[in-house]
């Protein structure tokens, strides 16, 4: 929240009006849109670009309209490659405009990139938010070059890509690019689809190294006297709650980039989202990936009285920040005794309509969680996952609505609170992820209003016995 008050009131205060038009996927999808001169930066040609672009496999399962490619620059785990704009454009080779893979169409196809560094020598973490424009545009900064930040020459980085679409293909700048930073975007022949990855094991192993060397200590999520007790894991102590709780876990668990950019909606052209650039542009459009790691940390958070991991932000001077990764360290080092780890019946870590162990443990391992075992996937196996999300995710918002109906609904355009948006997100989880196979019964009532905003929740919190 703290960082939605800072985007708004520096426009403020510059005398400048910015509108957010929020747009809704599935979900906790939301992607947001706020009004920018044409700056003079020079995109970096990547070297074999185009022979990366003709050599790599298409997306298995992609749908016409709903595919993209990114590619990702040289050495992006470096300074330099941070700096470095990633290019979104068509997939086989179709031009950004044909396809509809642009930054300016983010609502449905725009792509964000996430980095959360740790110095291994300190344990000190922070954030940082690499550029993602249209393929043959330029970034809308003042500059001729975004400067690379600053970090340990041994510093340990993971990037997470989210995408708006359905599938994003990663592109490496050169042939070795992808390898060399340890990408990964799914197995061959069956993609993750909105998420990928470069790095995150390496990264995971670090921090618990650190973690053990007790360079690393991880924050609380603290306590918070606002939760009604629902006899989940927030009703002791009501302790606040992480990614993996169940009570506020939702759709596509794992796929939540948190990373915001600039729009300028006249040129179709980006920029990192940033007091400079804000001023920058005038009338500025705010583009969001689909993130349910952003509705804890901006949404449920603030309103329980709880307070997110956070990191200085070094592509917004060291303002803290959230990411991705930081709730994950967070849900690692407190853990609930039911966590909500990514499941086997997630489409992203699906082979086609069958579970694939391996590659829900290829994902898990990008997220430092644990692999499927019998100890780690007694609450998150297909089945009890949604056993959980109904037993627990259910009565806790029932318990809590009357704080809830008050909060700000993430997505005005599909829920009018965060009680409904929560619950409607609730509704959608358990569609998608067939809880219904299970013998289990959907436990959300809506009432929509006639323009399909929900607007009422009724629950039902009888306990369900998944078969």
């Amino acid at each position: 929240m703290s960082r939605v008050a800072r985007q708004l009131a520096i426009p403020a205060v510059l005398g400048l009006v910015i509108g957010v038009v929020l747009a809704y996927q599935s979900g906790t999808s939301n992607s947001g849109l706020t009004q920018i001169p044409l700056g003079t930066y020079v995109v970096p040609t990547a070297a074999d670009t185009a022979a990366a672009l003709a050599t790599a496999a298409p997306a298995a399962g992609g749908k016409p309209g709903t595919t993209c490619r990114i590619i990702v620059p040289a050495n992006p785990l470096s300074a330099r490659g941070l700096a470095t704009p990633y290019l979104l454009t068509g997939p086989q080779g179709t031009t950004p405009a044909r396809s509809g893979c642009e930054m300016s169409n983010g609502a449905k196809l725009g792509a964000f990139v996430q980095a959360t560094i740790l110095d291994p020598a300190t344990g000190a973490l922070s954030v940082y938010e690499p550029l993602v424009i249209t393929q043959g545009t330029r970034p809308d900064t003042p500059g001729r070059k975004l400067s690379p930040p600053v970090i340990p020459a041994d510093a340990v980085v993971t990037l997470d890509i989210g995408f708006n679409g359905t599938d994003l293909v990663q592109v490496g700048a050169t042939p070795t690019t992808l390898a060399d930073a340890h990408c990964v975007s799914g197995q061959a022949g069956s993609a993750f689809g909105q998420e990928s990855f470069c790095n995150g094991a390496s990264f995971f192993g670090a921090v618990r190294q650190a973690e053990r060397k007790g360079l690393l200590k991880v924050p609380s999520p603290g306590t918070s006297t606002a939760i009604v007790p629902s006899g989940g894991d927030l009703g002791a102590g009501r302790s606040c709650p992480v990614i993996s709780s169940f009570e506020i876990a939702g759709l596509d668990p794992g796929e939540s980039v948190t990373t915001s950019y600039l729009l300028n909606p006249l040129t179709g052209q980006t920029a990192q989202d940033n007091p400079t650039y804000l001023g920058y542009i005038p009338g500025a459009t705010l583009l969001h990936d689909n993130s349910a790691d952003a509705v804890l940390d901006q949404y449920v958070d603030p309103i329980l009285g709880c307070a997110p991991f956070e990191a200085p932000d070094l592509s917004n001077a060291n303002v803290p920040g959230f990411s991705e990764a930081l709730d994950e360290i967070a849900a690692g080092a407190y853990q609930p005794k039911a966590a909500a780890l990514v499941p086997e019946n997630d489409k992203a870590v699906m082979d086609g309509a069958e579970p694939d162990p391996a590659k829900t443990d290829l994902y898990r391992e990008e997220l430092g969680q644990a692999p499927i075992s019998g100890q780690s996937d007694k609450a998150s196996d297909p089945a009890m996952y949604c056993q959980n999300l109904v037993n627990i995710q259910t009565p806790f918002l029932a318990a809590n609505q009357k704080l809830l109906v008050t909060g700000q609904s993430p997505v005005t355009a599909t829920a009018g609170s965060l009680l409904t948006f929560l619950a409607n997100d609730l509704s959608a989880s358990f569609t998608s992820l067939g809880c219904q196979r299970f013998h289990l019964t959907d436990p959300v009532t809506l009432t929509r209003s006639s323009a399909g905003v929900a607007i009422k929740a009724a629950f039902d919190t009888a306990v369900q016995t998944a078969s």
